[in-house]
C-alpha cells in the first residue's frame, strides 16, 4: 500500500466536505433571514422662522430640494404645525420629547407639487389676545405620503404683545404730475381695543401685481399720514397700502396688518409748462426764434404759431409746424420784406398735452 497517496486521497475528501458543508450552511442561511429592503428615510427638517404683524404669528420655512435619502420615492405630503402657549417666565430651553409631549396640532400644511425646489412657504396663525401675557413656542416637522414624520424643526418663541396699533383706514391716492400722493387716516386703537394707538409711524409699500411681493417705499417709518411716491410711470398700474409700525415691550417696531390696498393707474393729463424766454431775429430773407428747452423731460415738440395780425384770437393763428418739431429753434423762411410777423411756441408732451401758449415775439423783415 502506497501511504503517501492514501494521505493525500483523505485530505482531497476532507476539503471537499468542508467546501459543500460551507455551501449548504450560507444557503440555509439565506433561507432563514431573507434580505430585508433599505427603509425609507424621513424626510428632512427645516429651518423655522417667525414673526408677529398686527394680531397674526407668521412663520416660514424653505421647502428641501428631495428627502433626506438620495433617490427617495417618498414625497413630503404635509408640513404638522405645532404650538404651546407658556408661561413668560418658563425655561427657555426644551427636549423634543417635551415639546412632543405637551404642544397641540394647529395646522396640517399640505404641500402640493408646487411647493418643493426651495420654495419659502408661509403659515399664519390668527391670534385673540387675552389678559394674561404668554410665550408662544412653534415648531414644524415634515410628514412623507407614508406617515413618517421627520424631527421637529428648530423652535420659534414669540412674546405677542396687544399694543399693536390696527392698520391705518381711509387710504386714497391723487395722482399729480411728479407724483402719487398716498395719504391715510391714522389708527385710534390697538388690536386689543385698548388706547391711544401705540404708533411709531408708517411704512408704505407698493407693487406691480396683485402677485408680486410688495416693495417697501420706505426707509424708516414715517412720522405722517401723507407720502408722495416720485417713483413712478404714467400709464403703469400700481398696488398700495400701508402699515402702521408699533413699538414692541422690548422695543423692536411691529407691523400691523396692512390696509386695504388700493389700485392706482396714472394717466398724465397734465400740460407741460409754456416755453418761455423767447428770442427772435430778422435776416433778409427769414425770420428765426429761439427758446430753452422745456424742464419737463416728457416733452417731445413743440408748435410753432404765426400771425400778422396781433389782435387776432390765437386759435386762429397760423400753424407753422403741421407736426411737433424737436429742435428749440424754428427759421421762418416764408415771409415778405416790411412785414411785420407775430410768433408764440407751445409745447407738447409724448401723452399728447398740449402746453399754454408762450409769450408772443414780433420782429419786422427789412
Amino acid at each position: 500500500m502506497d501511504l503517501s497517496k492514501t494521505v493525500k486521497q483523505n485530505s482531497n475528501e476532507f476539503f471537499l466536505a468542508l467546501t459543500m458543508a460551507t455551501i449548504l450552511l450560507n444557503f440555509s442561511c439565506g433561507k432563514r433571514t431573507p434580505p430585508v429592503p433599505p427603509k425609507e428615510k424621513v424626510a428632512q427638517t427645516i429651518e423655522l422662522n417667525g414673526f408677529q404683524r398686527g394680531n397674526d404669528v407668521i412663520l416660514s420655512w424653505k421647502m428641501p430640494l428631495r428627502n433626506a435619502r438620495s433617490g427617495s420615492t417618498l414625497r413630503i405630503a404635509r408640513a404638522d404645525i405645532y404650538r404651546i402657549a407658556e408661561p413668560l417666565d418658563s425655561p427657555l430651553a426644551m427636549s423634543e420629547e417635551e415639546f412632543a409631549s405637551r404642544s397641540l396640532l394647529i395646522a396640517a400644511y399640505k404641500i402640493t407639487d408646487d411647493d418643493f425646489a426651495d420654495k419659502t412657504l408661509q403659515f399664519l396663525d390668527r391670534l385673540t389676545f387675552a389678559d394674561q401675557p404668554v410665550r408662544l413656542r412653534y415648531a414644524v416637522r415634515l410628514v412623507n405620503s407614508q406617515g413618517q414624520k421627520a424631527a421637529f424643526s428648530n423652535f420659534v418663541l414669540i412674546e405677542p404683545s396687544g399694543k399693536i396699533a390696527e392698520p391705518p383706514s381711509q387710504v386714497r391716492a391723487e395722482v399729480s404730475q411728479n407724483a402719487v400722493r398716498i395719504t391715510w387716516e391714522p389708527p385710534e386703537k390697538n388690536i386689543d381695543g385698548t388706547v391711544p394707538a401705540n404708533i411709531l409711524g408708517f411704512n408704505i409699500y407698493r407693487s406691480e401685481s396683485k402677485a408680486i411681493p410688495a416693495k417697501l417705499l420706505t426707509a424708516t417709518p414715517i412720522k405722517s399720514s401723507e407720502y408722495n411716491d416720485e417713483f413712478f410711470e404714467f400709464g403703469k398700474t400700481y398696488f398700495y397700502f400701508v402699515r402702521t409700525v408699533s413699538s414692541a415691550a422690548d422695543g423692536s417696531p411691529v407691523e400691523s396688518s396692512e390696509s386695504k390696498i388700493i389700485e392706482v393707474k396714472p394717466i398724465d393729463t397734465f400740460p407741460p409748462t409754456p416755453p418761455t424766454s423767447l428770442t427772435i431775429a430778422a435776416s433778409p430773407n427769414a425770420i428765426s426764434i429761439f427758446f430753452p428747452v422745456n424742464p419737463e423731460t416728457d416733452v417731445v415738440g413743440y408748435l410753432i404759431y404765426r400771425s400778422t395780425d396781433q389782435t387776432l384770437p390765437k386759435d386762429r393763428w397760423e400753424l407753422l409746424t403741421v407736426k411737433p418739431i424737436s429742435v428749440n429753434t424754428y427759421k421762418d423762411e416764408n415771409v415778405e420784406a416790411g412785414k411785420t410777423y407775430f410768433y408764440f411756441v407751445k409745447a407738447v408732451d409724448k401723452y399728447g398735452n398740449v402746453s399754454r401758449p408762450s409769450e408772443v415775439v414780433t420782429e419786422k423783415l427789412p
